[in-house]
């Protein structure tokens, strides 16, 4: 019988780094790059795939899940962002794979795949089920602390994880740390003492949140080091597959600059904001213009989708656009799904709210006309451009990010964490390729005891 010791230890620990097997259904639906990741990722049975959008996650997720439930006879829960629960139902429905969706952690034993939302996970049982796939996995470090700490927590056990995204992190190279401490393997504190080291607050270069960068020598084995448990793809050709089918359209992105706008208290004329508050005072100074600006650009008969970030900015746009609705942050979660889902499914002709609300997961290929004000996460606009410009889109894209005099620093940080994501694609994509491979794991021939002085 385990002392209370030994169960302490036991509830800390992480499970052993290989923990797959040969994968026992590969369906022909899958296209040959999708076949490798999936075949991949079922034997190593804690992985994370990289896949930009619309490569298709939902279906690999979908096949990894039903091989798990197919080896184990257990569950398997696919956690989503909101209004994605839905659409992986359908996906399913398209495929044949058998999906139920739960809200409250009640689900029949007839279907396997359960699928809820990250705001739903708290009602589930981490023992009921033997995989748990996270899919936009890269949402998780937005959640706040509750809701980070109860997705870790609950994965941290099981067996057989997953997680899907199309950035793990496109401009801080630290979050991969996060990817890594959900599926088990190096935690993120382990993996900064192990690459990196603290930035010199007089290098205007750092990146990252708390200024990190790399030991020296030691970019290429962190690059290796992800390799070992993940797979980034942008396109199928980064691993030598053909592109033919994958093809985006063009896309268009502008600036329609405010000139000659309300200076800030105590200035003359505009200038750039110097810092967040200066910015946050031009943005209120300028809501009305530019407001109206995207009103004018929107009214008309094509879909389009508006993205803000104060409430004041998207109340205006919902009164300024006559067939406009808005998905706000104080709705009801089952609110802003059916108006998410609206939007998707040509129901809503414009759709306007927040980058923090609606930019993950959904697909909507019928819009092409994206209109934003910008911040300073790249992470956001990255995603809320992907939600229209991804595979499967058949027409040129348009992004017109409206900003004022003040906001030009904004751009150039926007600018400069574009390259940083290019950066790290780039750097991962070539592992990838490469393929290297590194154990990560520590494999100990004798089995911890518990000391005699600790059970007396």
């Amino acid at each position: 019988m385990a002392t209370r010791y030994e169960t302490f230890i036991a509830s800390k620990s992480q499970l052993d780094s290989m923990s797959g097997f040969d994968p026992l259904w590969v369906p022909d639906f899958l296209f040959d790059f999708q076949r490798s990741l999936v075949e991949w990722s079922i034997k190593k049975g804690r992985a994370a795939l990289f896949a930009d959008c619309g490569l298709g996650k939902t279906p690999m997720q979908l096949v990894w899940a039903q091989n798990i439930i197919e080896k184990t006879n257990k569950p398997v829960l696919i956690v989503t962002p909101l209004a994605v629960s839905r659409q992986t139902i359908e996906e399913g429905e398209k495929f044949g794979i058998d999906c139920e969706q739960s809200r409250d952690g009640k689900f029949s034993t007839q279907k396997k795949i359960i699928v809820t939302n990250y705001e739903r996970l708290h009602y589930f049982d981490q023992s009921d089920f033997a995989g748990v796939v996270c899919d936009e996995s890269s949402a998780i470090k937005n959640f706040n602390g509750k809701r980070k700490a109860i997705v870790t927590e609950f994965m941290r056990l099981i067996p057989y994880r997953l997680l899907c995204t199309a950035t793990a992190s496109p401009n801080d190279f630290q979050e991969m740390g996060t990817s890594s401490e959900a599926l088990g393997y190096l935690g993120y504190t382990d993996m900064i003492t192990k690459f990196f080291k603290k930035e010199d607050s007089t290098n205007h270069h750092a990146w990252g949140r708390l200024k990190y960068r790399f030991r020296g020598h030691a970019e290429h084995p962190f690059w290796r080091w992800v390799c070992s448990w993940a797979r980034a793809i942008r396109k199928p050709s980064d691993l030598g597959f053909s592109d033919d089918l994958f093809v985006l359209p063009e896309l268009i992105e502008k600036e329609t600059l405010l000139e000659n706008t309300k200076p800030r208290s105590g200035q003359l004329f505009t200038t750039p904001a110097r810092d967040l508050q200066e910015q946050r005072e031009d943005r209120r100074n300028t809501l009305e213009e530019r407001c109206e600006v995207v009103a004018n650009a929107i009214n008309g008969s094509r879909p389009a989708v508006a993205w803000c970030h104060l409430n004041d900015e998207a109340d205006r746009l919902e009164q300024m656009i006559p067939d406009a609705l808005q998905v706000k942050g104080s709705m009801s979660d089952e609110a802003k799904e059916e108006r998410l889902l609206a939007f998707s499914r040509g129901e809503l002709r414009v759709l306007v709210t927040k980058p923090k609300i609606g930019c993950w997961g959904l697909n909507w290929q019928h819009c092409s006309d994206v209109f934003m004000f910008p911040s300073h996460s790249f992470e956001q606009y990255y995603q809320a451009v992907r939600r229209c410009w991804r595979f499967g889109q058949t027409r040129k894209v348009t992004v017109d990010v409206i900003v004022t005099e003040g906001e030009v620093n904004v751009l150039r940080n926007l600018k400069r964490k574009s390259d940083q994501a290019d950066r790290m694609f780039t750097e991962v994509t070539k592992a990838v390729s490469n393929e290297l491979h590194l154990n990560s794991s520590d494999n100990f021939t004798e089995v911890a005891r518990t000391p005699e002085w600790l059970t007396n």
